[in-house]
């Protein structure tokens, strides 16, 4: 029996996963909105009609999540406080046949490219003309820029390419109008995600052509940081660094997933470099940005991982010294590469091995933000929490990397606004500073 009025035309977007799903999910918002419908994103008073959950499906934990919560609003549905529930994303592109069979109460099952429809079962036009047109679900001061789908990298472990299909770039001209829409609306940090930013523009220039993509979206007014996530290492563009010191609002920042550092590894991987490419790489990134901030991911226990190949990591990872640094455990994924391989590691082992290498970053990230204390930064804040101002440097992205503290008792700033920060003082993972005036 229902227990409170819900709204017929109303809906809930629920995103889960990364920053791809979230632009997936702001343009799903936009196209309801244009249809009018009452949108929200992630509402909390649970009053809507429709809900639509955008899953992931990258890993086991992610894999997890998106079920739980495909089976909380399939329950709230018997209750009789939802009437529609709605699946798509990445989950729902790989396993349909299986969710289908197993949660029988969801009234629809989309892909990754299958917006039109999910739209005409809601009755909804798909709109062609909305170029651009998202309703962000962050704050408006920065937004994620999806400058491409899909994937063509053969990594062994990867299931993103089953889910999201073959590399499609977005046309220059198609990402400086999205640019400029966004700028209208306040946003002045665009960050720029894809499954692979380095192989953008081989489909339709024949070329890649992200130096020159960067180059038109810097001519954008009112954006004032362009922050780059994801750079596969193999065949990378050299000449983005050149655009980078030419352009004032290119941050010094790249967010670059290495993996592995040894041969053996590397080639189980498929990653097309060996460890000699990877270090000369990073070596010429920071020769020719010298102050560049570089971000990495990692994967511990990949089938074969011996102690030799973790040790052989955790030493390149110390003289390396990455400003920022993720790790995951390696999750075994259905209809990969490695799939066919034998997950010998302990899942105890590989967590052991992630911890260590977190432990050993966690000290190269003191001794790095202890070399900040004394020197000013421009910051740009994103929210007031407690009795702090919060917000980052160019050398920082939303929610993964490090953050400034300003005290809100003795210093004032609007959120949304840079301020020129003086550092005080340090810890690992946060900076503490005070505001020139």
């Amino acid at each position: 029996m229902k227990t409170k009025t819900l709204k017929k035309n109303k809906v809930n977007v629920v995103t889960l996963g990364c920053s791809k799903n979230i632009v997936d999910s702001e343009v799903l918002m936009g196209q309801l909105r244009a249809n009018k419908f009452d949108v929200e994103h992630e509402s909390t008073k649970d009053d809507a009609s429709i809900v639509i959950i955008n899953t992931c499906g990258f890993i086991d934990n992610a894999k997890q999540e998106s079920i739980d919560t495909i089976l909380r609003y399939s329950q709230a549905k018997e209750a009789g406080l939802v009437d529609k529930v709605f699946v798509t994303g990445c989950l729902s592109e790989r396993y349909k046949p299986e969710l289908e069979n197993e949660i029988t109460n969801v009234d629809g099952f989309f892909g990754t490219r299958e917006l039109p429809r999910l739209l005409k079962t809601l009755k909804a036009d798909y709109k062609h003309e909305l170029i651009g047109e998202r309703l962000l679900t962050t704050p408006h001061h920065f937004s994620y820029l999806k400058i491409a789908e899909g994937c063509d990298r053969p990594c062994s472990f990867c299931a993103i390419p089953l889910m999201r299909g073959k590399h499609v770039s977005k046309s220059i001209d198609d990402l400086v109008t999205e640019t400029k829409l966004l700028a209208k609306k306040g946003t002045k940090e665009i960050i720029l995600i894809a499954q692979d930013l380095t192989y953008y523009g081989l489909d339709i220039y024949k070329k890649r052509n992200l130096s020159e993509l960067l180059k038109h979206l810097s001519d954008v007014e009112g954006i004032e940081w362009i922050r780059l996530h994801y750079a596969f290492p193999s065949g990378f563009p050299m000449d983005v660094f050149d655009v980078m010191n030419e352009r004032k609002n290119i941050c010094n920042y790249l967010d670059m997933p290495l993996q592995h550092i040894t041969d053996n590894m590397l080639k189980s991987m498929r990653r097309g470099t060996t460890k000699q490419k990877t270090i000369d790489l990073v070596n010429q990134i920071r020769e020719i940005v010298p102050n560049i901030a570089i971000r990495t991911t990692l994967i511990a226990g990949y089938p074969g991982e011996t102690q030799q190949d973790f040790e052989e990591m955790y030493d390149w990872v110390e003289k390396t010294k990455f400003d920022r640094l993720g790790i995951f455990a390696y999750s075994h994924e259905e209809n990969t590469h490695a799939y066919l391989l034998n997950d010998d590691v302990p899942a105890k082992l590989k967590t052991e091995r992630a911890e260590k290498i977190m432990d050993l970053q966690q000290g190269i990230s003191w001794e790095k933000n202890k070399q900040k204390i004394g020197k000013d930064f421009k910051v740009l804040f994103d929210r007031k929490e407690g009795d702090y101002f919060v917000g980052r440097t160019e050398f920082d992205s939303p929610e993964v990397d490090n953050e400034v503290l300003v005290n809100a008792e003795t210093n004032f700033v609007r959120i949304g606004d840079f301020a020129t920060v003086t550092i005080d003082d340090a810890e690992a993972y946060d900076l503490f500073g005070t505001i020139v005036n």
